[in-house]
Formats: C-alpha cells, structure tokens, sequence
C-alpha cells in the first residue's frame, strides 16, 4: 500500500513510524513544507531558558528515524493540490521551484495549524513576532539576550502566552500582559485556580492587563507601544502574539469539506468527505471525549493518538471501533506554581453548552503536622449533576501533583462516578499525602461530605 502523509509534526511522524513498524507492505512518504523536520514548539521555552542541548535537538523526529524504516521524508515540499479521483497529490520542491505528481492508495492530512495574526494596524511592524516553531525560537532568543529590548508586551494569556511572559520577565525584562480574557490561562482554569496564577505572575513583575483587546501597534518600521480598546499605550521594544491558531487547510478548499473556520471535517473513524483521505491533527476536531462533542484539542498527544488509530484501521472498510476521543489532558510551570488539567472546565463547559457542576477543594499536600515543604493544593472537580459522573479536573500546587490529572483522565475514560473516587484505595504515607488521598477528599467535598483529612 502507498501512503501519503502530508506534514511531518506529531502527527505525521507517529503515522509514518506506526505504517513502516506495524506492516511489511507499506511504500510511505512524508511531505513537509517547512525546511527543519521537525522542530517542537512546546519545547520552545525549555530553549529558551537554556534547559536543552541545543536549539536543533528540540525536534520530534529527524528524518533518519523514518528513512531506517524505509520511508520517504522530503522537507521544503509543499503539497499545493490534492486530485482525490485520481488519487494524486500536486507538490512544489520550494528549493527548486518545481513541481512533481505523486500518487496514493491512502493519503492522511496532517497539516496541521499556523498561528494567528491580529488584524490591528502596525500588526506588519519589526519586532511584531510570532512564538512557534524553529525560526521564531531563533528570532526570539536573540531579542531575549538584546539589551536594547526592554520592555516587552505579550498578547495573549493561553499556554503560549504565559510561557513567554515567564520567559522574558525572567531575563528581566518589563513584561505587560494583554487579553480580552479576564484572567490568565482562564481557557484552561477555573477562576479559583487562575486567581493564584496570577498572583504569581504579578509577584514576579508581570503586569496583567486583562479584559482588554488589543487596537493597534505604533510605532515608525519598528514597534514602540501597543495601544490597547481604550487607547491606553504600553511602551513595547518588542511584542509576542500568542492570541491562538487557525488550521492550515486553505489549500483543500473545494476538495475536502471544511467547517465555517477552516477545520477539516472527519467522520467518527477520522476519514474526511473524500475517499481514502484521513485527516489527523491540530486542523480537524476530534471528540472531546467528556463532552461527547467535536472540538479542536491543538495537541501533540491528541494528534499522535489519531495517527495510532488510523494506522490501525487504514486497510479496514469499515472499523470496528469508532475513534474513542480524547480529554485534552495538558500541563505548564507558571514560575513555582505547577498546574494540569484534563477534561471538561467551566469555560468549555459554557461554549457546550453543558450542564455540569463542580466542586472546589484546597489543603496542604500532607498532614498539617509536616512543616518541611508542606505546600498548598488547589483541586477543582467538575462532574454530571443527575449521575455524578466525572467530567475534568484541575490541578495546582508549588509541589508537583501533576500525575493526578493522568489519574482522573483515566476516571473519565472508565466514566468513574464521585462516589467511585471518593472512596478509590490510594496509598498513604505522610512523607507524600494525606491518609485520604487528595482525589478521596475532593470527591468527597463535591458529595457534600465531610472529610476526616
């Protein structure tokens, strides 16, 4: 069989490795249209504080690693057209300028998303960057060490955002926050744990400007303020838009349906409105499992378990087992804090319109007895109201309790009850936890019982 991939993130590599391990029949080629296989932006502010080898080892595969397989991995090749009769794909060598055809028996689209711009004025201005991939990590980690960079506006308060507020405040520059969110990371946490985040941000000199848009950029070639929704200026030598992504997908217009933002629409099984064309990544929505609906989970554990799963099922008419979804599980270190999530919270909750309760829990991480390193830990549970099934759940503490949220992401995945978690057998040991876990005691709290701790 001869498989197409197109993109060589996540995704394409964990398609490319599963196709030429798991079956001894597979011609597989891998187009990429960046010229570095394949560099990991989640691993960006680890490059930027100095925490890896060197700045070409942050990358998720090389193209060695698929070739020992005998594969095909072609970087600056730009897939411009895709014949889903004639079962052809159009790509652009960009080092030459020439185009070549090639065919498929099964294509899978794994192009992934680009980040956003803002359409404000001055957005085309120097020093206006960007926060993924190789070439901005490059860009950005010389303005980090420019002593002529001294202050530093950053527009956005997701993930992204806050690794590089954190970043740069650390190399002691003015960092000002900008998001018409009010609160930080407040896509991924609820108010009771966000609210500490920003304490936090704000004790290491970030400034929080949140609950406002961004209304241009100023300044004469090079940025120099950023002018926010009420005209308030803030000095900037140099700005980060972070402020979210949209999928690389202009290319398939006309030849694969897409949704009313660019998404690429699958089936359950994955496989798009074309045939023999499958569609993995950050530009489609999978299930959110809890949730029981389509939603986009930019990911790379997401994407990397689509990939696994169409593998599987590639040669298959029609399989078994629909895609079984995922709880868009993630984590950061916000300076001492460090903080997980998995599932459904208040913010997707209301965009889902479900109907769903939560329960809100704070503690140190052992018996108030240990005063060496005894930190607090904020637990916030959401959960079904009429069957108390669980739904997410949110993590946070200065000691690393991040584990716990892989624990209820299992408790979704098995569709686990409060009352199932309030009384779960965890180990004890006071140099650790509590004799009741800290998952009982929330589960408990969120049943309106009273813990013994």
């Amino acid at each position: 069989m001869k498989v197409v991939i197109i993109g060589a993130s996540h995704g394409g590599h964990e398609s490319a490795h599963e196709l030429l391990t798991r079956y001894d029949d597979m011609d597989v080629t891998v187009y990429e249209a960046g010229d570095f296989i394949s560099f990991m932006s989640c691993g960006m502010e680890l490059f930027l504080e100095g925490k890896v080898t060197q700045r070409d080892d942050v990358r998720n595969f090389k193209p060695a690693d698929i070739e020992q397989y005998g594969g095909k991995v072609l970087a600056n090749h730009l897939v411009q057209k895709i014949d889903t009769d004639k079962q052809e794909v159009t790509v652009l060598d960009q080092k030459t300028g020439k185009t070549l055809t090639d065919t498929y028996d099964k294509l899978i689209i794994s192009s992934g998303v680009n980040p956003m711009t803002l359409p404000v004025p001055g957005a085309d201005l120097d020093n206006v960057f960007l926060m993924r991939g190789r070439d901005w990590a490059t860009k950005i980690d010389e303005k980090l060490h420019d002593d002529a960079v001294k202050n530093v506006v950053v527009v956005g308060t997701g993930y992204i955002g806050i690794e590089a507020a954190q970043v740069f405040a650390e190399a002691g520059k003015n960092v000002t926050v900008i998001d018409m969110i009010n609160r930080p990371l407040g896509n991924y946490l609820d108010e009771e744990l966000a609210g500490p985040i920003g304490d936090e941000l704000t004790s290491h000199g970030v400034n929080l400007h949140l609950g406002h848009g961004v209304a241009s950029f100023e300044g004469n070639g090079a940025v120099s303020s950023v002018k926010d929704d009420e005209g308030k200026a803030f000095d900037a030598d140099l700005v980060i838009v972070a402020a979210g992504v949209k999928p690389n997908t202009k290319y398939l217009e006309g030849t694969v349906d897409l949704d009313a933002r660019g998404f690429i629409k699958t089936d359950a099984y994955l496989r798009t409105s074309a045939k023999n064309v499958f569609a993995i990544g950050d530009a489609i929505k999978p299930l959110f499992a809890p949730a029981r609906q389509a939603a986009p989970i930019a990911l790379a554990s997401t994407a990397r378990r689509e990939a696994r799963y169409v593998v599987e099922n590639i040669a298959i008419e029609k399989p078994a087992r629909a895609f079984a979804g995922v709880n868009g599980s993630s984590a950061l270190s916000v300076f001492g804090y460090k903080l997980a999530t998995t599932g459904v919270n208040a913010n997707n909750a209301a965009k889902m319109k479900l109907n769903v309760a939560s329960s809100f829990y704070k503690a140190t991480v052992r018996p108030n007895f240990v005063t060496d390193g005894n930190p607090e830990i904020f637990v916030k549970l959401t959960f079904n109201p009429e069957n108390h099934e669980i739904l997410g759940g949110q993590f946070l503490s200065k000691q690393d309790v991040t584990a716990h949220a892989n624990t209820v992401a299992l408790a979704i995945k098995g569709k686990m009850t409060l009352e199932d978690l309030a009384e779960a057998d965890f180990f004890f040991q006071p140099g650790f936890d509590r004799q009741w876990s800290v998952l009982n005691l929330a589960a408990q709290t969120a049943l309106g019982q009273i813990p013994s701790v």
